[in-house]
Parts: structure tokens; C-alpha cells; sequence
């Protein structure tokens, strides 16, 4: 797999970002930066506001007001077209339950994203190829997503967060419904392409050993930042 070298930089800035549901508010104003090459863990008790964070800082979800900034550029000016467009190129996601197409094979659940950037058949199927195969998963490129383990389809929906070389990573809790071989196979993952390829993570999580390895662990509590 190709090195990305990328420049350490302050890759998203987040500035007074709150978000209300009705009544609740969920996030009361939260300020954080996050450095490029780093992988940050997001911690907290159940509706302390870490999964909204995280799709804000992922443009799936809007917040009521503040600014935030991903790779210098201003998130909120974006029209949905070029939202759209920078969320494919820009981040990648990895879920609890992985959310692959059951009626696609693994190589084509990589493929999908860069196909949606335009990318050729041709190129996409090489670079999903050789994510699969740094996946340990060359001898499973032709199963469907029913014929792979837990640890497999994880490793599938890394392999399609990592196939346009996205700015950021975000994962939801992605190791929560692995066994723990599993689980720790995941994690030893996430920060060997830390390391190796410079890449940027945050990660929401429950496990408190996995956090306390992370660069950083921000820690939620009723919509802030704990200091």
C-alpha cells in the first residue's frame, strides 16, 4: 500500500459547536482541535453527546450553531452538492455493524466509494485490491458480506473508509460487536496505519483500554468536554 505523506497541521478545528433535539440539548458548546496523523478517542457515558459530535465532524449532521473546519476548509459555506463530494473525498467511516451491501462482494463494497468519485474500474479495483491484501484478505476479495466473519467485514469497511485516501477516519464504536481477538485485531489496525501511513483517526468508543493507548482521549460528559 502506497505511503501518504501527509503535513502535520491542525486538521479539524471545531469552535462552539452546540446541537439541540426539541428541547435537549445534546452539545453545549464544544471547542477542540484535532491534529493530522493522530488518533483521538472520544469517551462518555451513553447520551453524553459522542455519536452526535461525531456526525457533525463527519457533515452527516448539521449543528444549530459554531463553525467547523476540516482541512482548512469551512464546512459550513458548503451547498449539499459540494458536501456530498467532500464527505466522499475527505472522510472516511467505519461503523459498529459495518453497514456493507449484503449483494456486493468485498472487493465491490471497497470499490463503491471510488466509484462515486469517478474514479475508473480499472484503478478503483487496484487500490481496493491492495487494501484488502495489506487487510490480510486477498483470499476473500469474490465473498459477500454473509460468507465473512465479524473480523473480515470490519476489516472490509476499513479497507472502503481508506479507498480514496480520506483526510480523516471516523469510526462509531467499531470494534463493539467484535470478540475480543477480533476486537484487538482492529485496534492493533488502527494504529499501525496511524503510524505507517500517517493516518488521522477519531474514534468513538467504550473501551477504556483501547482509549488509554490512543494520542488523545477526549472525554464527554452531558454535551462538553471534560478538561
Amino acid at each position: 500500500m502506497k505511503k501518504i505523506v501527509r503535513k502535520q497541521q491542525i486538521l479539524i478545528k471545531i469552535k462552539n459547536i452546540t446541537k439541540s433535539f426539541g428541547d435537549l440539548q445534546v452539545l453545549k458548546g464544544i471547542n477542540l482541535e484535532i491534529p493530522s496523523g493522530k488518533l483521538y478517542s472520544i469517551v462518555g457515558p451513553s447520551g453524553a453527546g459522542k455519536t452526535t459530535l461525531l456526525q457533525i465532524i463527519g457533515t452527516l449532521s448539521k449543528p444549530d450553531s459554531g463553525e467547523l473546519e476540516i482541512n482548512e476548509k469551512r464546512i459550513s459555506g458548503m451547498n449539499q452538492k459540494k458536501l456530498a463530494m467532500f464527505r466522499n473525498q475527505e472522510i472516511g467511516f467505519i461503523f459498529q455493524f459495518h453497514h456493507l451491501l449484503p449483494e456486493f462482494t468485498a472487493l465491490e463494497n471497497v470499490c463503491i466509494p471510488a466509484f462515486i468519485a469517478g474514479t475508473s474500474k480499472k484503478t478503483a479495483e487496484e487500490k481496493a485490491r491492495e487494501l484488502l491484501d495489506y487487510l490480510g484478505l486477498s483470499g476473500r476479495l469474490d465473498h459477500k458480506p454473509s460468507e465473512l466473519s465479524g473480523g473480515e467485514r470490519q476489516r472490509v469497511a476499513a479497507a472502503r473508509a481508506l479507498i480514496n485516501d480520506p483526510s480523516v477516519v471516523l469510526a462509531d464504536e467499531p470494534s463493539g460487536n467484535l470478540d475480543t481477538k477480533n476486537k484487538e485485531e482492529l485496534h492493533d489496525l488502527f494504529f499501525d496505519l496511524r503510524d505507517r501511513f500517517h493516518q488521522t483517526f477519531v474514534i468513538v468508543t467504550h473501551d477504556e483500554n483501547f482509549a488509554r493507548q490512543s494520542d488523545k482521549i477526549i472525554r464527554m460528559k452531558d454535551g462538553l468536554i471534560e478538561e
